[in-house]
């Protein structure tokens, strides 16, 4: 999907660099990465990840950034904290990308194209009553409200347009709010997790934790009925399962760049059903436990 030209020196102000050659923001150097990588958004759990691992090869953190790579039976990884957002999804994204597929000294775009693997561990709110506080959600697809990928040339190509316009219609979409945009998950990375444990559906990336996920506090809602509306939705059977802050950004750019994307969620909060488990750690552990098992085997 990529539409650059190769041997077209990238300017500095376009690729930046710092002083030891790494990239700008996740200071990190090709040789510093696996080509599995694993997404979260607390740099903390980033340490609960990597403290199952045999050994570790490489650490580095910057702000919110934090880069742990390392092995997990007998299978390289690189763990990397994105913080919160789909904003810093594009600044991850098109860094690893660079790292892989840009020569950093000669700026050039390298003629061999390099695929990663690349899975987002995640909390999230659930959307439908009947997904329980503690339950495993793998996305199918992915919603993004934020309007990220519209800046892109040619986006239409990786996103499923019938989804897009069914639910714009479905939901009235107020032309106020930005543009929405699905993107599948990688079926590859899908198929390891394909089995009952978890639950297939449509996640949709939120621009925020307040007013775009339908939460109320001194503020009103410019579209009250949305979540009414999104636990309703359905298409080709596909409904809408749960909201998060990353997930169409990765499938987005992943797509766009050559690279495979899954996100898989643990629900900590039902939306419908008013529930929520704020001492989800014991369970977010069992699901890094599964995750790891099956990228590992």
């Amino acid at each position: 999907m990529v539409g650059s030209i190769i041997n077209i020196m990238i300017k500095h102000s376009e690729l930046i660099l710092n002083n030891d050659g790494s990239i700008f923001h996740l200071h990190l150097k090709p040789e510093n990465i696996s080509d599995q990588i694993i997404l979260v958004g607390d740099p903390a759990r980033v340490d609960i990840i990597t403290s199952f691992f045999e050994k570790i090869d490489f650490s580095i953190q910057n702000r919110e950034f934090k880069t742990v790579t390392g092995w997990y039976n007998r299978k390289k990884l690189s763990v990397i904290s994105t913080g919160i957002g789909t904003d810093n999804i594009d600044i991850v994204l098109n860094e690893l990308d660079a790292l892989v597929n840009i020569d950093l000294k000669k700026r050039e775009i390298l003629k061999k194209h390099k695929s990663l693997n690349i899975v987002r561990i995640g909390t999230s709110g659930g959307l439908q009553p009947d997904l329980p506080v503690n339950s495993l959600v793998v996305s199918q697809k992915s919603i993004g409200f934020d309007g990220m990928l519209n800046f892109y040339a040619n986006r239409e190509n990786v996103c499923d347009l019938s989804f897009e316009i069914a639910f714009k219609k479905f939901t009235s979409w107020d032309k106020s709010l930005p543009t929405p945009y699905v993107v599948d998950a990688s079926e590859y990375l899908l198929s390891k997790f394909g089995d009952r444990e978890f639950k297939k559906g449509a996640t949709i990336s939120a621009p925020g934790f307040y007013g775009p996920q339908g939460r109320e506090l001194r503020l009103p809602l410019a579209v009250p009925e949305l979540n009414q509306l999104l636990e309703e939705f359905s298409f080709n059977e596909i409904k809408i399962t749960n909201f998060e802050m990353e997930s169409s950004a990765i499938y987005g750019l992943s797509k766009m760049l050559g690279h495979k994307a899954l996100t898989i969620c643990l629900i900590i909060a039902n939306r419908v059903t008013l529930n929520a488990n704020q001492d989800y750690r014991d369970e977010m552990k069992k699901l890094i436990k599964k995750v790891l098992s099956r990228l590992s085997t």
